[in-house]
């Protein structure tokens, strides 16, 4: 369970130049890999097969173009 609510909520395209805010975490609405920069880190991080419908809980500050899930949606 998410110990937060949505404030607001931005469709995601995967773009290794594009920054998202950060988030507080990603609604995924077609399964496959999610590659992130967290707002910390420079080096990618990449979960591996999410399902469709997964909130990850993940403040990402890109969603990166070796992305394979879709229908994405930052929640802030």
């Amino acid at each position: 369970m998410m110990g937060f609510l949505a404030e607001g909520a931005a469709a995601v395209t995967p773009s290794d130049g594009t920054e998202l805010g950060p988030c507080k975490a990603l609604y995924i609405g077609g399964a496959g890999n999610v590659v992130v920069h967290m707002p910390n880190q420079s080096t990618p991080i990449t979960f591996f097969a999410v399902p469709v419908g997964t909130v990850l809980p993940v403040s990402a500050r890109r969603v990166l173009l070796a992305t394979t899930a879709t229908n994405i949606v930052a929640l802030y």
